[in-house]
């Protein structure tokens, strides 16, 4: 690379007719169809107080936290049902108003919220939510995380909400992922959280405590110990998918989000169609009508249409390693698509191939697209880089006495190797394989019998 390589930092790839990096980049967003790109991120609450679709569960939280109000001490709640279903928004709109109402009556309500997800034990469980109870009350954590142990955690929570609070609900999201165990033969990390916090308030702290507890899986209580179950005896709020047109008036609220007539009439009832048929997950719905935006403006187009939802439906169903297999070299892809034959057209429900077998496919397949051969090495290369992307493992086996011994990779696919084909013969060049399948079953099964692999 010469020096007037590195010349200008603007000019990578420039040809006559490209843009420079710097004008692709002042360039980029001066037309657009959003106003407010921010309002379509999932995570962007819009309006938390009117809730779409969720009158029964609504009512049902309002009804169990209010008793707060009164000074009494709202019932454990277990609130399950799929991902983005609208748990943690119903809960907190409803939390949030009460602790409102309360503050003004002089009375001090608190909920202290950790996500289970990321937290590998118990111990972890108790210290996150000192932190929240610390960073509610401006307080210092006053614990160390570590070197300390989960006992000592537990007092220095319950002496923060001694000092802080009068009623206070922990909520517990994603309860059923806190698996951490003490030892093999001990319980669930979250059946003694649960089991510790629901007793607090009778014999640790004077104030009043409850717990409420989000999670996708319906069986959660089954999973619990008989301990935390009698202590927790939780009221349950199911929460089910979203239909079509509870997803479709979701959307309506982040119409805002668009320059106006930006979004043609069937673009929310189309997005709000995929999105029910394949999960119902209001998050996911809204991502979906945000993609359908950016792929109008890639497309340097001023309305969404409904092949714009179309077009962002198609790469969200689209798994992210196979989209890394569009982009292999012509070679590349000959190599997987003949390993995947041979695991696909081999015994029935097999997901392995050998490179005894692939490699002389590999030579068939090459010669049908009239394309350059490589050497058996630099095939299993080619087929083994592919691995980095997800599809697929190797292992080194010998041959023993047959075939004169000798060393072969077997492969076996993470994944349909069928479905792998098919998105290989998107190549317009690739494609033209499938005309020949026939053949290539034949070279399969003749090779084979030749390694003696049925």
């Amino acid at each position: 690379m010469t020096d007037s390589d590195h010349s200008s930092g603007n000019n990578v790839g420039d040809t006559d007719d490209s843009l420079t990096v710097r004008e692709m980049i002042e360039q980029a967003g001066e037309e657009s169809v959003f106003r407010n790109r921010n309002l379509v991120e999932p995570d962007t609450i819009i309006d938390r107080d009117r809730i779409v679709g969720r009158d029964d569960q609504l009512r049902t939280v309002v009804s169990n936290l209010r008793k707060v109000l009164n000074e009494n001490r709202p019932p454990n709640l277990l609130l399950y049902g799929p991902a983005g279903t609208g748990k943690s928004l119903i809960f907190d709109a409803v939390a949030r108003q009460i602790r409102d109402i309360s503050k003004n009556r002089g009375y001090e309500f608190g909920t202290l919220r950790i996500n289970c997800q990321n937290l590998r034990s118990l111990d972890e469980a108790v210290y996150a939510l000192v932190r929240e109870a610390a960073h509610d009350l401006n307080e210092e954590i006053g614990v160390a995380r570590h070197g300390v142990s989960t006992s000592t955690k537990y007092d220095r929570l319950y002496d923060l909400l001694d000092e802080g609070y009068d009623s206070v609900v922990f909520v517990l999201d994603e309860i059923d992922l806190l698996l951490g165990r003490r030892s093999s033969s001990s319980e669930p990390a979250y059946s003694d959280l649960i089991y510790q916090l629901s007793r607090a308030s009778i014999e640790s702290i004077d104030i009043q405590v409850s717990v409420a507890a989000l999670t996708n899986d319906p069986e959660f209580m089954n999973n619990l110990d008989a301990r935390a179950e009698s202590s927790f005896n939780p009221r349950d709020i199911p929460f089910s998918d979203y239909d079509a047109n509870q997803l479709q008036e979701i959307l309506r609220n982040r119409e805002d989000a668009f320059i106006q007539d930006a979004l043609s009439e069937d673009v929310i009832p189309l997005t709000s169609a995929f999105a029910a048929q394949s999960h119902g997950d209001a998050r996911k719905a809204i991502d979906l009508l945000r993609k359908a935006g950016d792929v109008a403006n890639e497309n340097g187009d001023l309305t969404v249409t409904e092949n714009h939802v179309r077009e962002a439906q198609e790469d969200v169903e689209t798994d992210r390693s196979l989209k890394l297999v569009e982009g292999l070299t012509t070679q590349k892809k000959i190599s997987l698509y003949a390993t995947a034959a041979v695991a696909e057209f081999g015994k029935s429900g097999s997901t392995t191939a050998s490179s005894r077998v692939a490699f002389p496919v590999y030579q068939f397949l090459t010669d049908v697209l009239d394309a350059d051969g490589r050497t058996r090495e630099t095939f299993n290369n080619y087929v083994r880089e592919v691995g980095t992307y997800g599809q697929l493992d190797h292992e080194r086996k010998s041959l023993g006495g047959k075939q004169g011994g000798g060393m072969y990779l077997m492969y076996e696919f993470k994944r349909d190797p069928g479905e792998i084909k098919k998105r290989l013969e998107q190549d317009e060049r690739i494609a033209d394989l499938s005309h020949h399948e026939d053949g290539l079953k034949r070279v399969i099964q003749a090779q084979k019998r030749n390694f003696a692999e049925n």
